[in-house]
């Protein structure tokens, strides 16, 4: 439903863009090439099995979670905006 100077359907395409545009990022962290059998941190051993599952891994699981914790939280950008900041 369209409601003011939007078109219809203009919801559902800002929300796909922004699906993709997250996608996009993520995709672009992932790991690539050879696994490591060391942690690149710690230099603890990764296991085959991890190393299998997750091609070009390069962190044990312990510095990965470590790492995951550490990273900062990605806010998308509102394309849309809000009515309120539109008048100021």
């Amino acid at each position: 439903m369209a409601g003011g100077w939007s078109r219809d359907g203009a919801e559902q395409e800002q929300i796909e863009s922004t699906v993709e545009d997250a996608l996009q990022r993520v995709r672009s962290q992932l790991p690539t090439g050879e696994s490591r059998k060391h942690c690149e941190e710690c230099g603890d051993e990764i296991p085959q099995a991890r190393r299998e599952a997750i091609k070009g891994v390069r962190l044990c699981i312990a510095c990965q979670s470590e790492r995951d914790k550490q990273q900062t939280t990605y806010s998308g950008y509102n394309r849309r905006g809000s009515k309120d900041s539109q008048l100021r």
